[in-house]
């Protein structure tokens, strides 16, 4: 079953109303398969004309945001998919993923075959890949201990970086606005940001380390000029630091108890990821439980540093642990001209989209009955491939 078309409608759960922030109420909810499949990661083209969804099955599912309906899938990847991407403006069909399987596909999303792949080589797991260089044809991979580069153009490897890190490596990002800059990070604990210019190499090309300390699971940048890097790191920590200065901005230990201090919801057990406003300048961490209630929560590392009451709150869609969160904009409480907020995926199977409280169209939150109704399955812990 790809979509429950027929909804019943059935009362919202009321949404605590402690810090006055902004609630969202469930539009739509699709079960992306029967049995136990995990929602990885959920991307959208730059014009929203469909979203990509990876899944615990090593396929990846094509959805319109607008109504849900199932447009396709891309099967070829034999293991664990984990990371997918649309190109950009310069080839809007075009649908990059990775895998443990080795390799770094890209796919046509209109035909939804295969139209490249590169390898990492037997027995190498891919977990993370981002494309930048002086004109954007250089792919770099994050695998096992080692980065890995490649002209996409020839398909010929450029580079390997295998002296920084001594256990794999979970992320690679090129730094946006400084495309000759990569940044590597790793369960090692270490950040690495390399220039990529030129003949590529661990010996003259390696700028800085950033020494986290334990097992790094998402980075990302913010600031004004991107001139600061946020990691969440697998044990539910926040950092953030100044890639340029080489200095830490702010450490958030205690990061889990903060948000939950500032909900009467259950107390937040792991953090999904960190979105950035340009518009606002402001960085929020995004928070949830294992019954599947999540916020948005501010996160101010200037002069004063601290984790504020959340902003927004996603409660009554999904039953398990959210893996992933796809907004429209970037500010939390904006929504598109329907009213919407954006998609949720998550370990119960489970895309959910989301209204504002304010839209005419949620007074109500709508769940199919098919989807509610499940069997109870037994319990596993979280599946991270990292």
């Amino acid at each position: 079953m790809e979509i429950a078309e027929e909804m019943e409608i059935e009362e919202k759960i009321p949404t605590p109303t402690r810090n006055n922030f902004k609630r969202f109420a469930l539009k739509n909810s699709i079960q992306t398969n029967f049995g136990d499949d995990y929602v990885f990661e959920i991307v959208a083209k730059d014009d929203w004309t469909s979203i990509a969804v990876s899944l615990s099955t090593n396929a990846v599912k094509l959805y319109s945001p607008q109504t849900g309906q199932y447009l396709g899938d891309c099967r070829g990847h034999s293991s664990t998919i984990n990371k997918i991407s649309f190109a950009g403006l310069s080839s809007p069909h075009v649908l990059y993923s990775c895998s443990s399987d080795s390799t770094i596909r890209a796919w046509d999303s209109r035909s939804f075959q295969q139209v490249a792949c590169i390898s990492a080589g037997p027995s190498e797991e891919v977990f993370s890949f981002s494309f930048g260089g002086s004109d954007g044809n250089l792919v770099a991979a994050g695998c096992k201990s080692q980065i890995l580069l490649w002209d996409w153009r020839t398909m010929k490897q450029t580079a390997c970086l295998e002296e920084s890190h001594m256990e794999d490596v979970t992320q690679v990002h090129f730094v946006p606005g400084h495309q000759n800059k990569l940044l590597s990070a790793s369960v090692d604990g270490l950040m690495c940001l390399f220039d990529t210019s030129g003949e590529i190499n661990d010996d003259d090309h390696l700028l800085s380390v950033f020494n986290v300390g334990t097992s790094i699971g998402k980075v990302g940048f913010c600031g004004q000029a991107n001139d600061k890097l946020w990691c969440l790191i697998h044990i539910e920590t926040l950092s953030v630091w100044d890639w340029n200065e080489s200095r830490t901005e702010a450490n958030f230990g205690d990061a889990r108890a903060l948000a939950s201090e500032s909900w009467t919801l259950d107390q937040v057990d792991y953090f999904v990821d960190c979105h950035y406003s340009l518009e606002e300048d402001q960085l929020w961490v995004i928070g949830g439980t294992n019954a599947g209630t999540f916020g948005y929560f501010p996160v101010n590392f200037g002069s004063t540093k601290r984790i504020g009451s959340a902003e927004a709150v996603f409660q009554g869609g999904h039953t398990g642990v959210v893996r992933s969160v796809l907004p429209v904009s970037s500010v939390p409480g904006r929504t598109n001209s329907q009213g919407i907020f954006g998609w949720t995926g998550g370990e119960d199977g489970r895309m959910c989209c989301w209204l504002s409280d304010e839209s005419t169209n949620a007074n109500h939150s709508w769940v199919s009955t098919t989807l509610v109704e499940k069997s109870h399955k037994i319990h596993r812990k979280r599946h991270s491939p990292y």
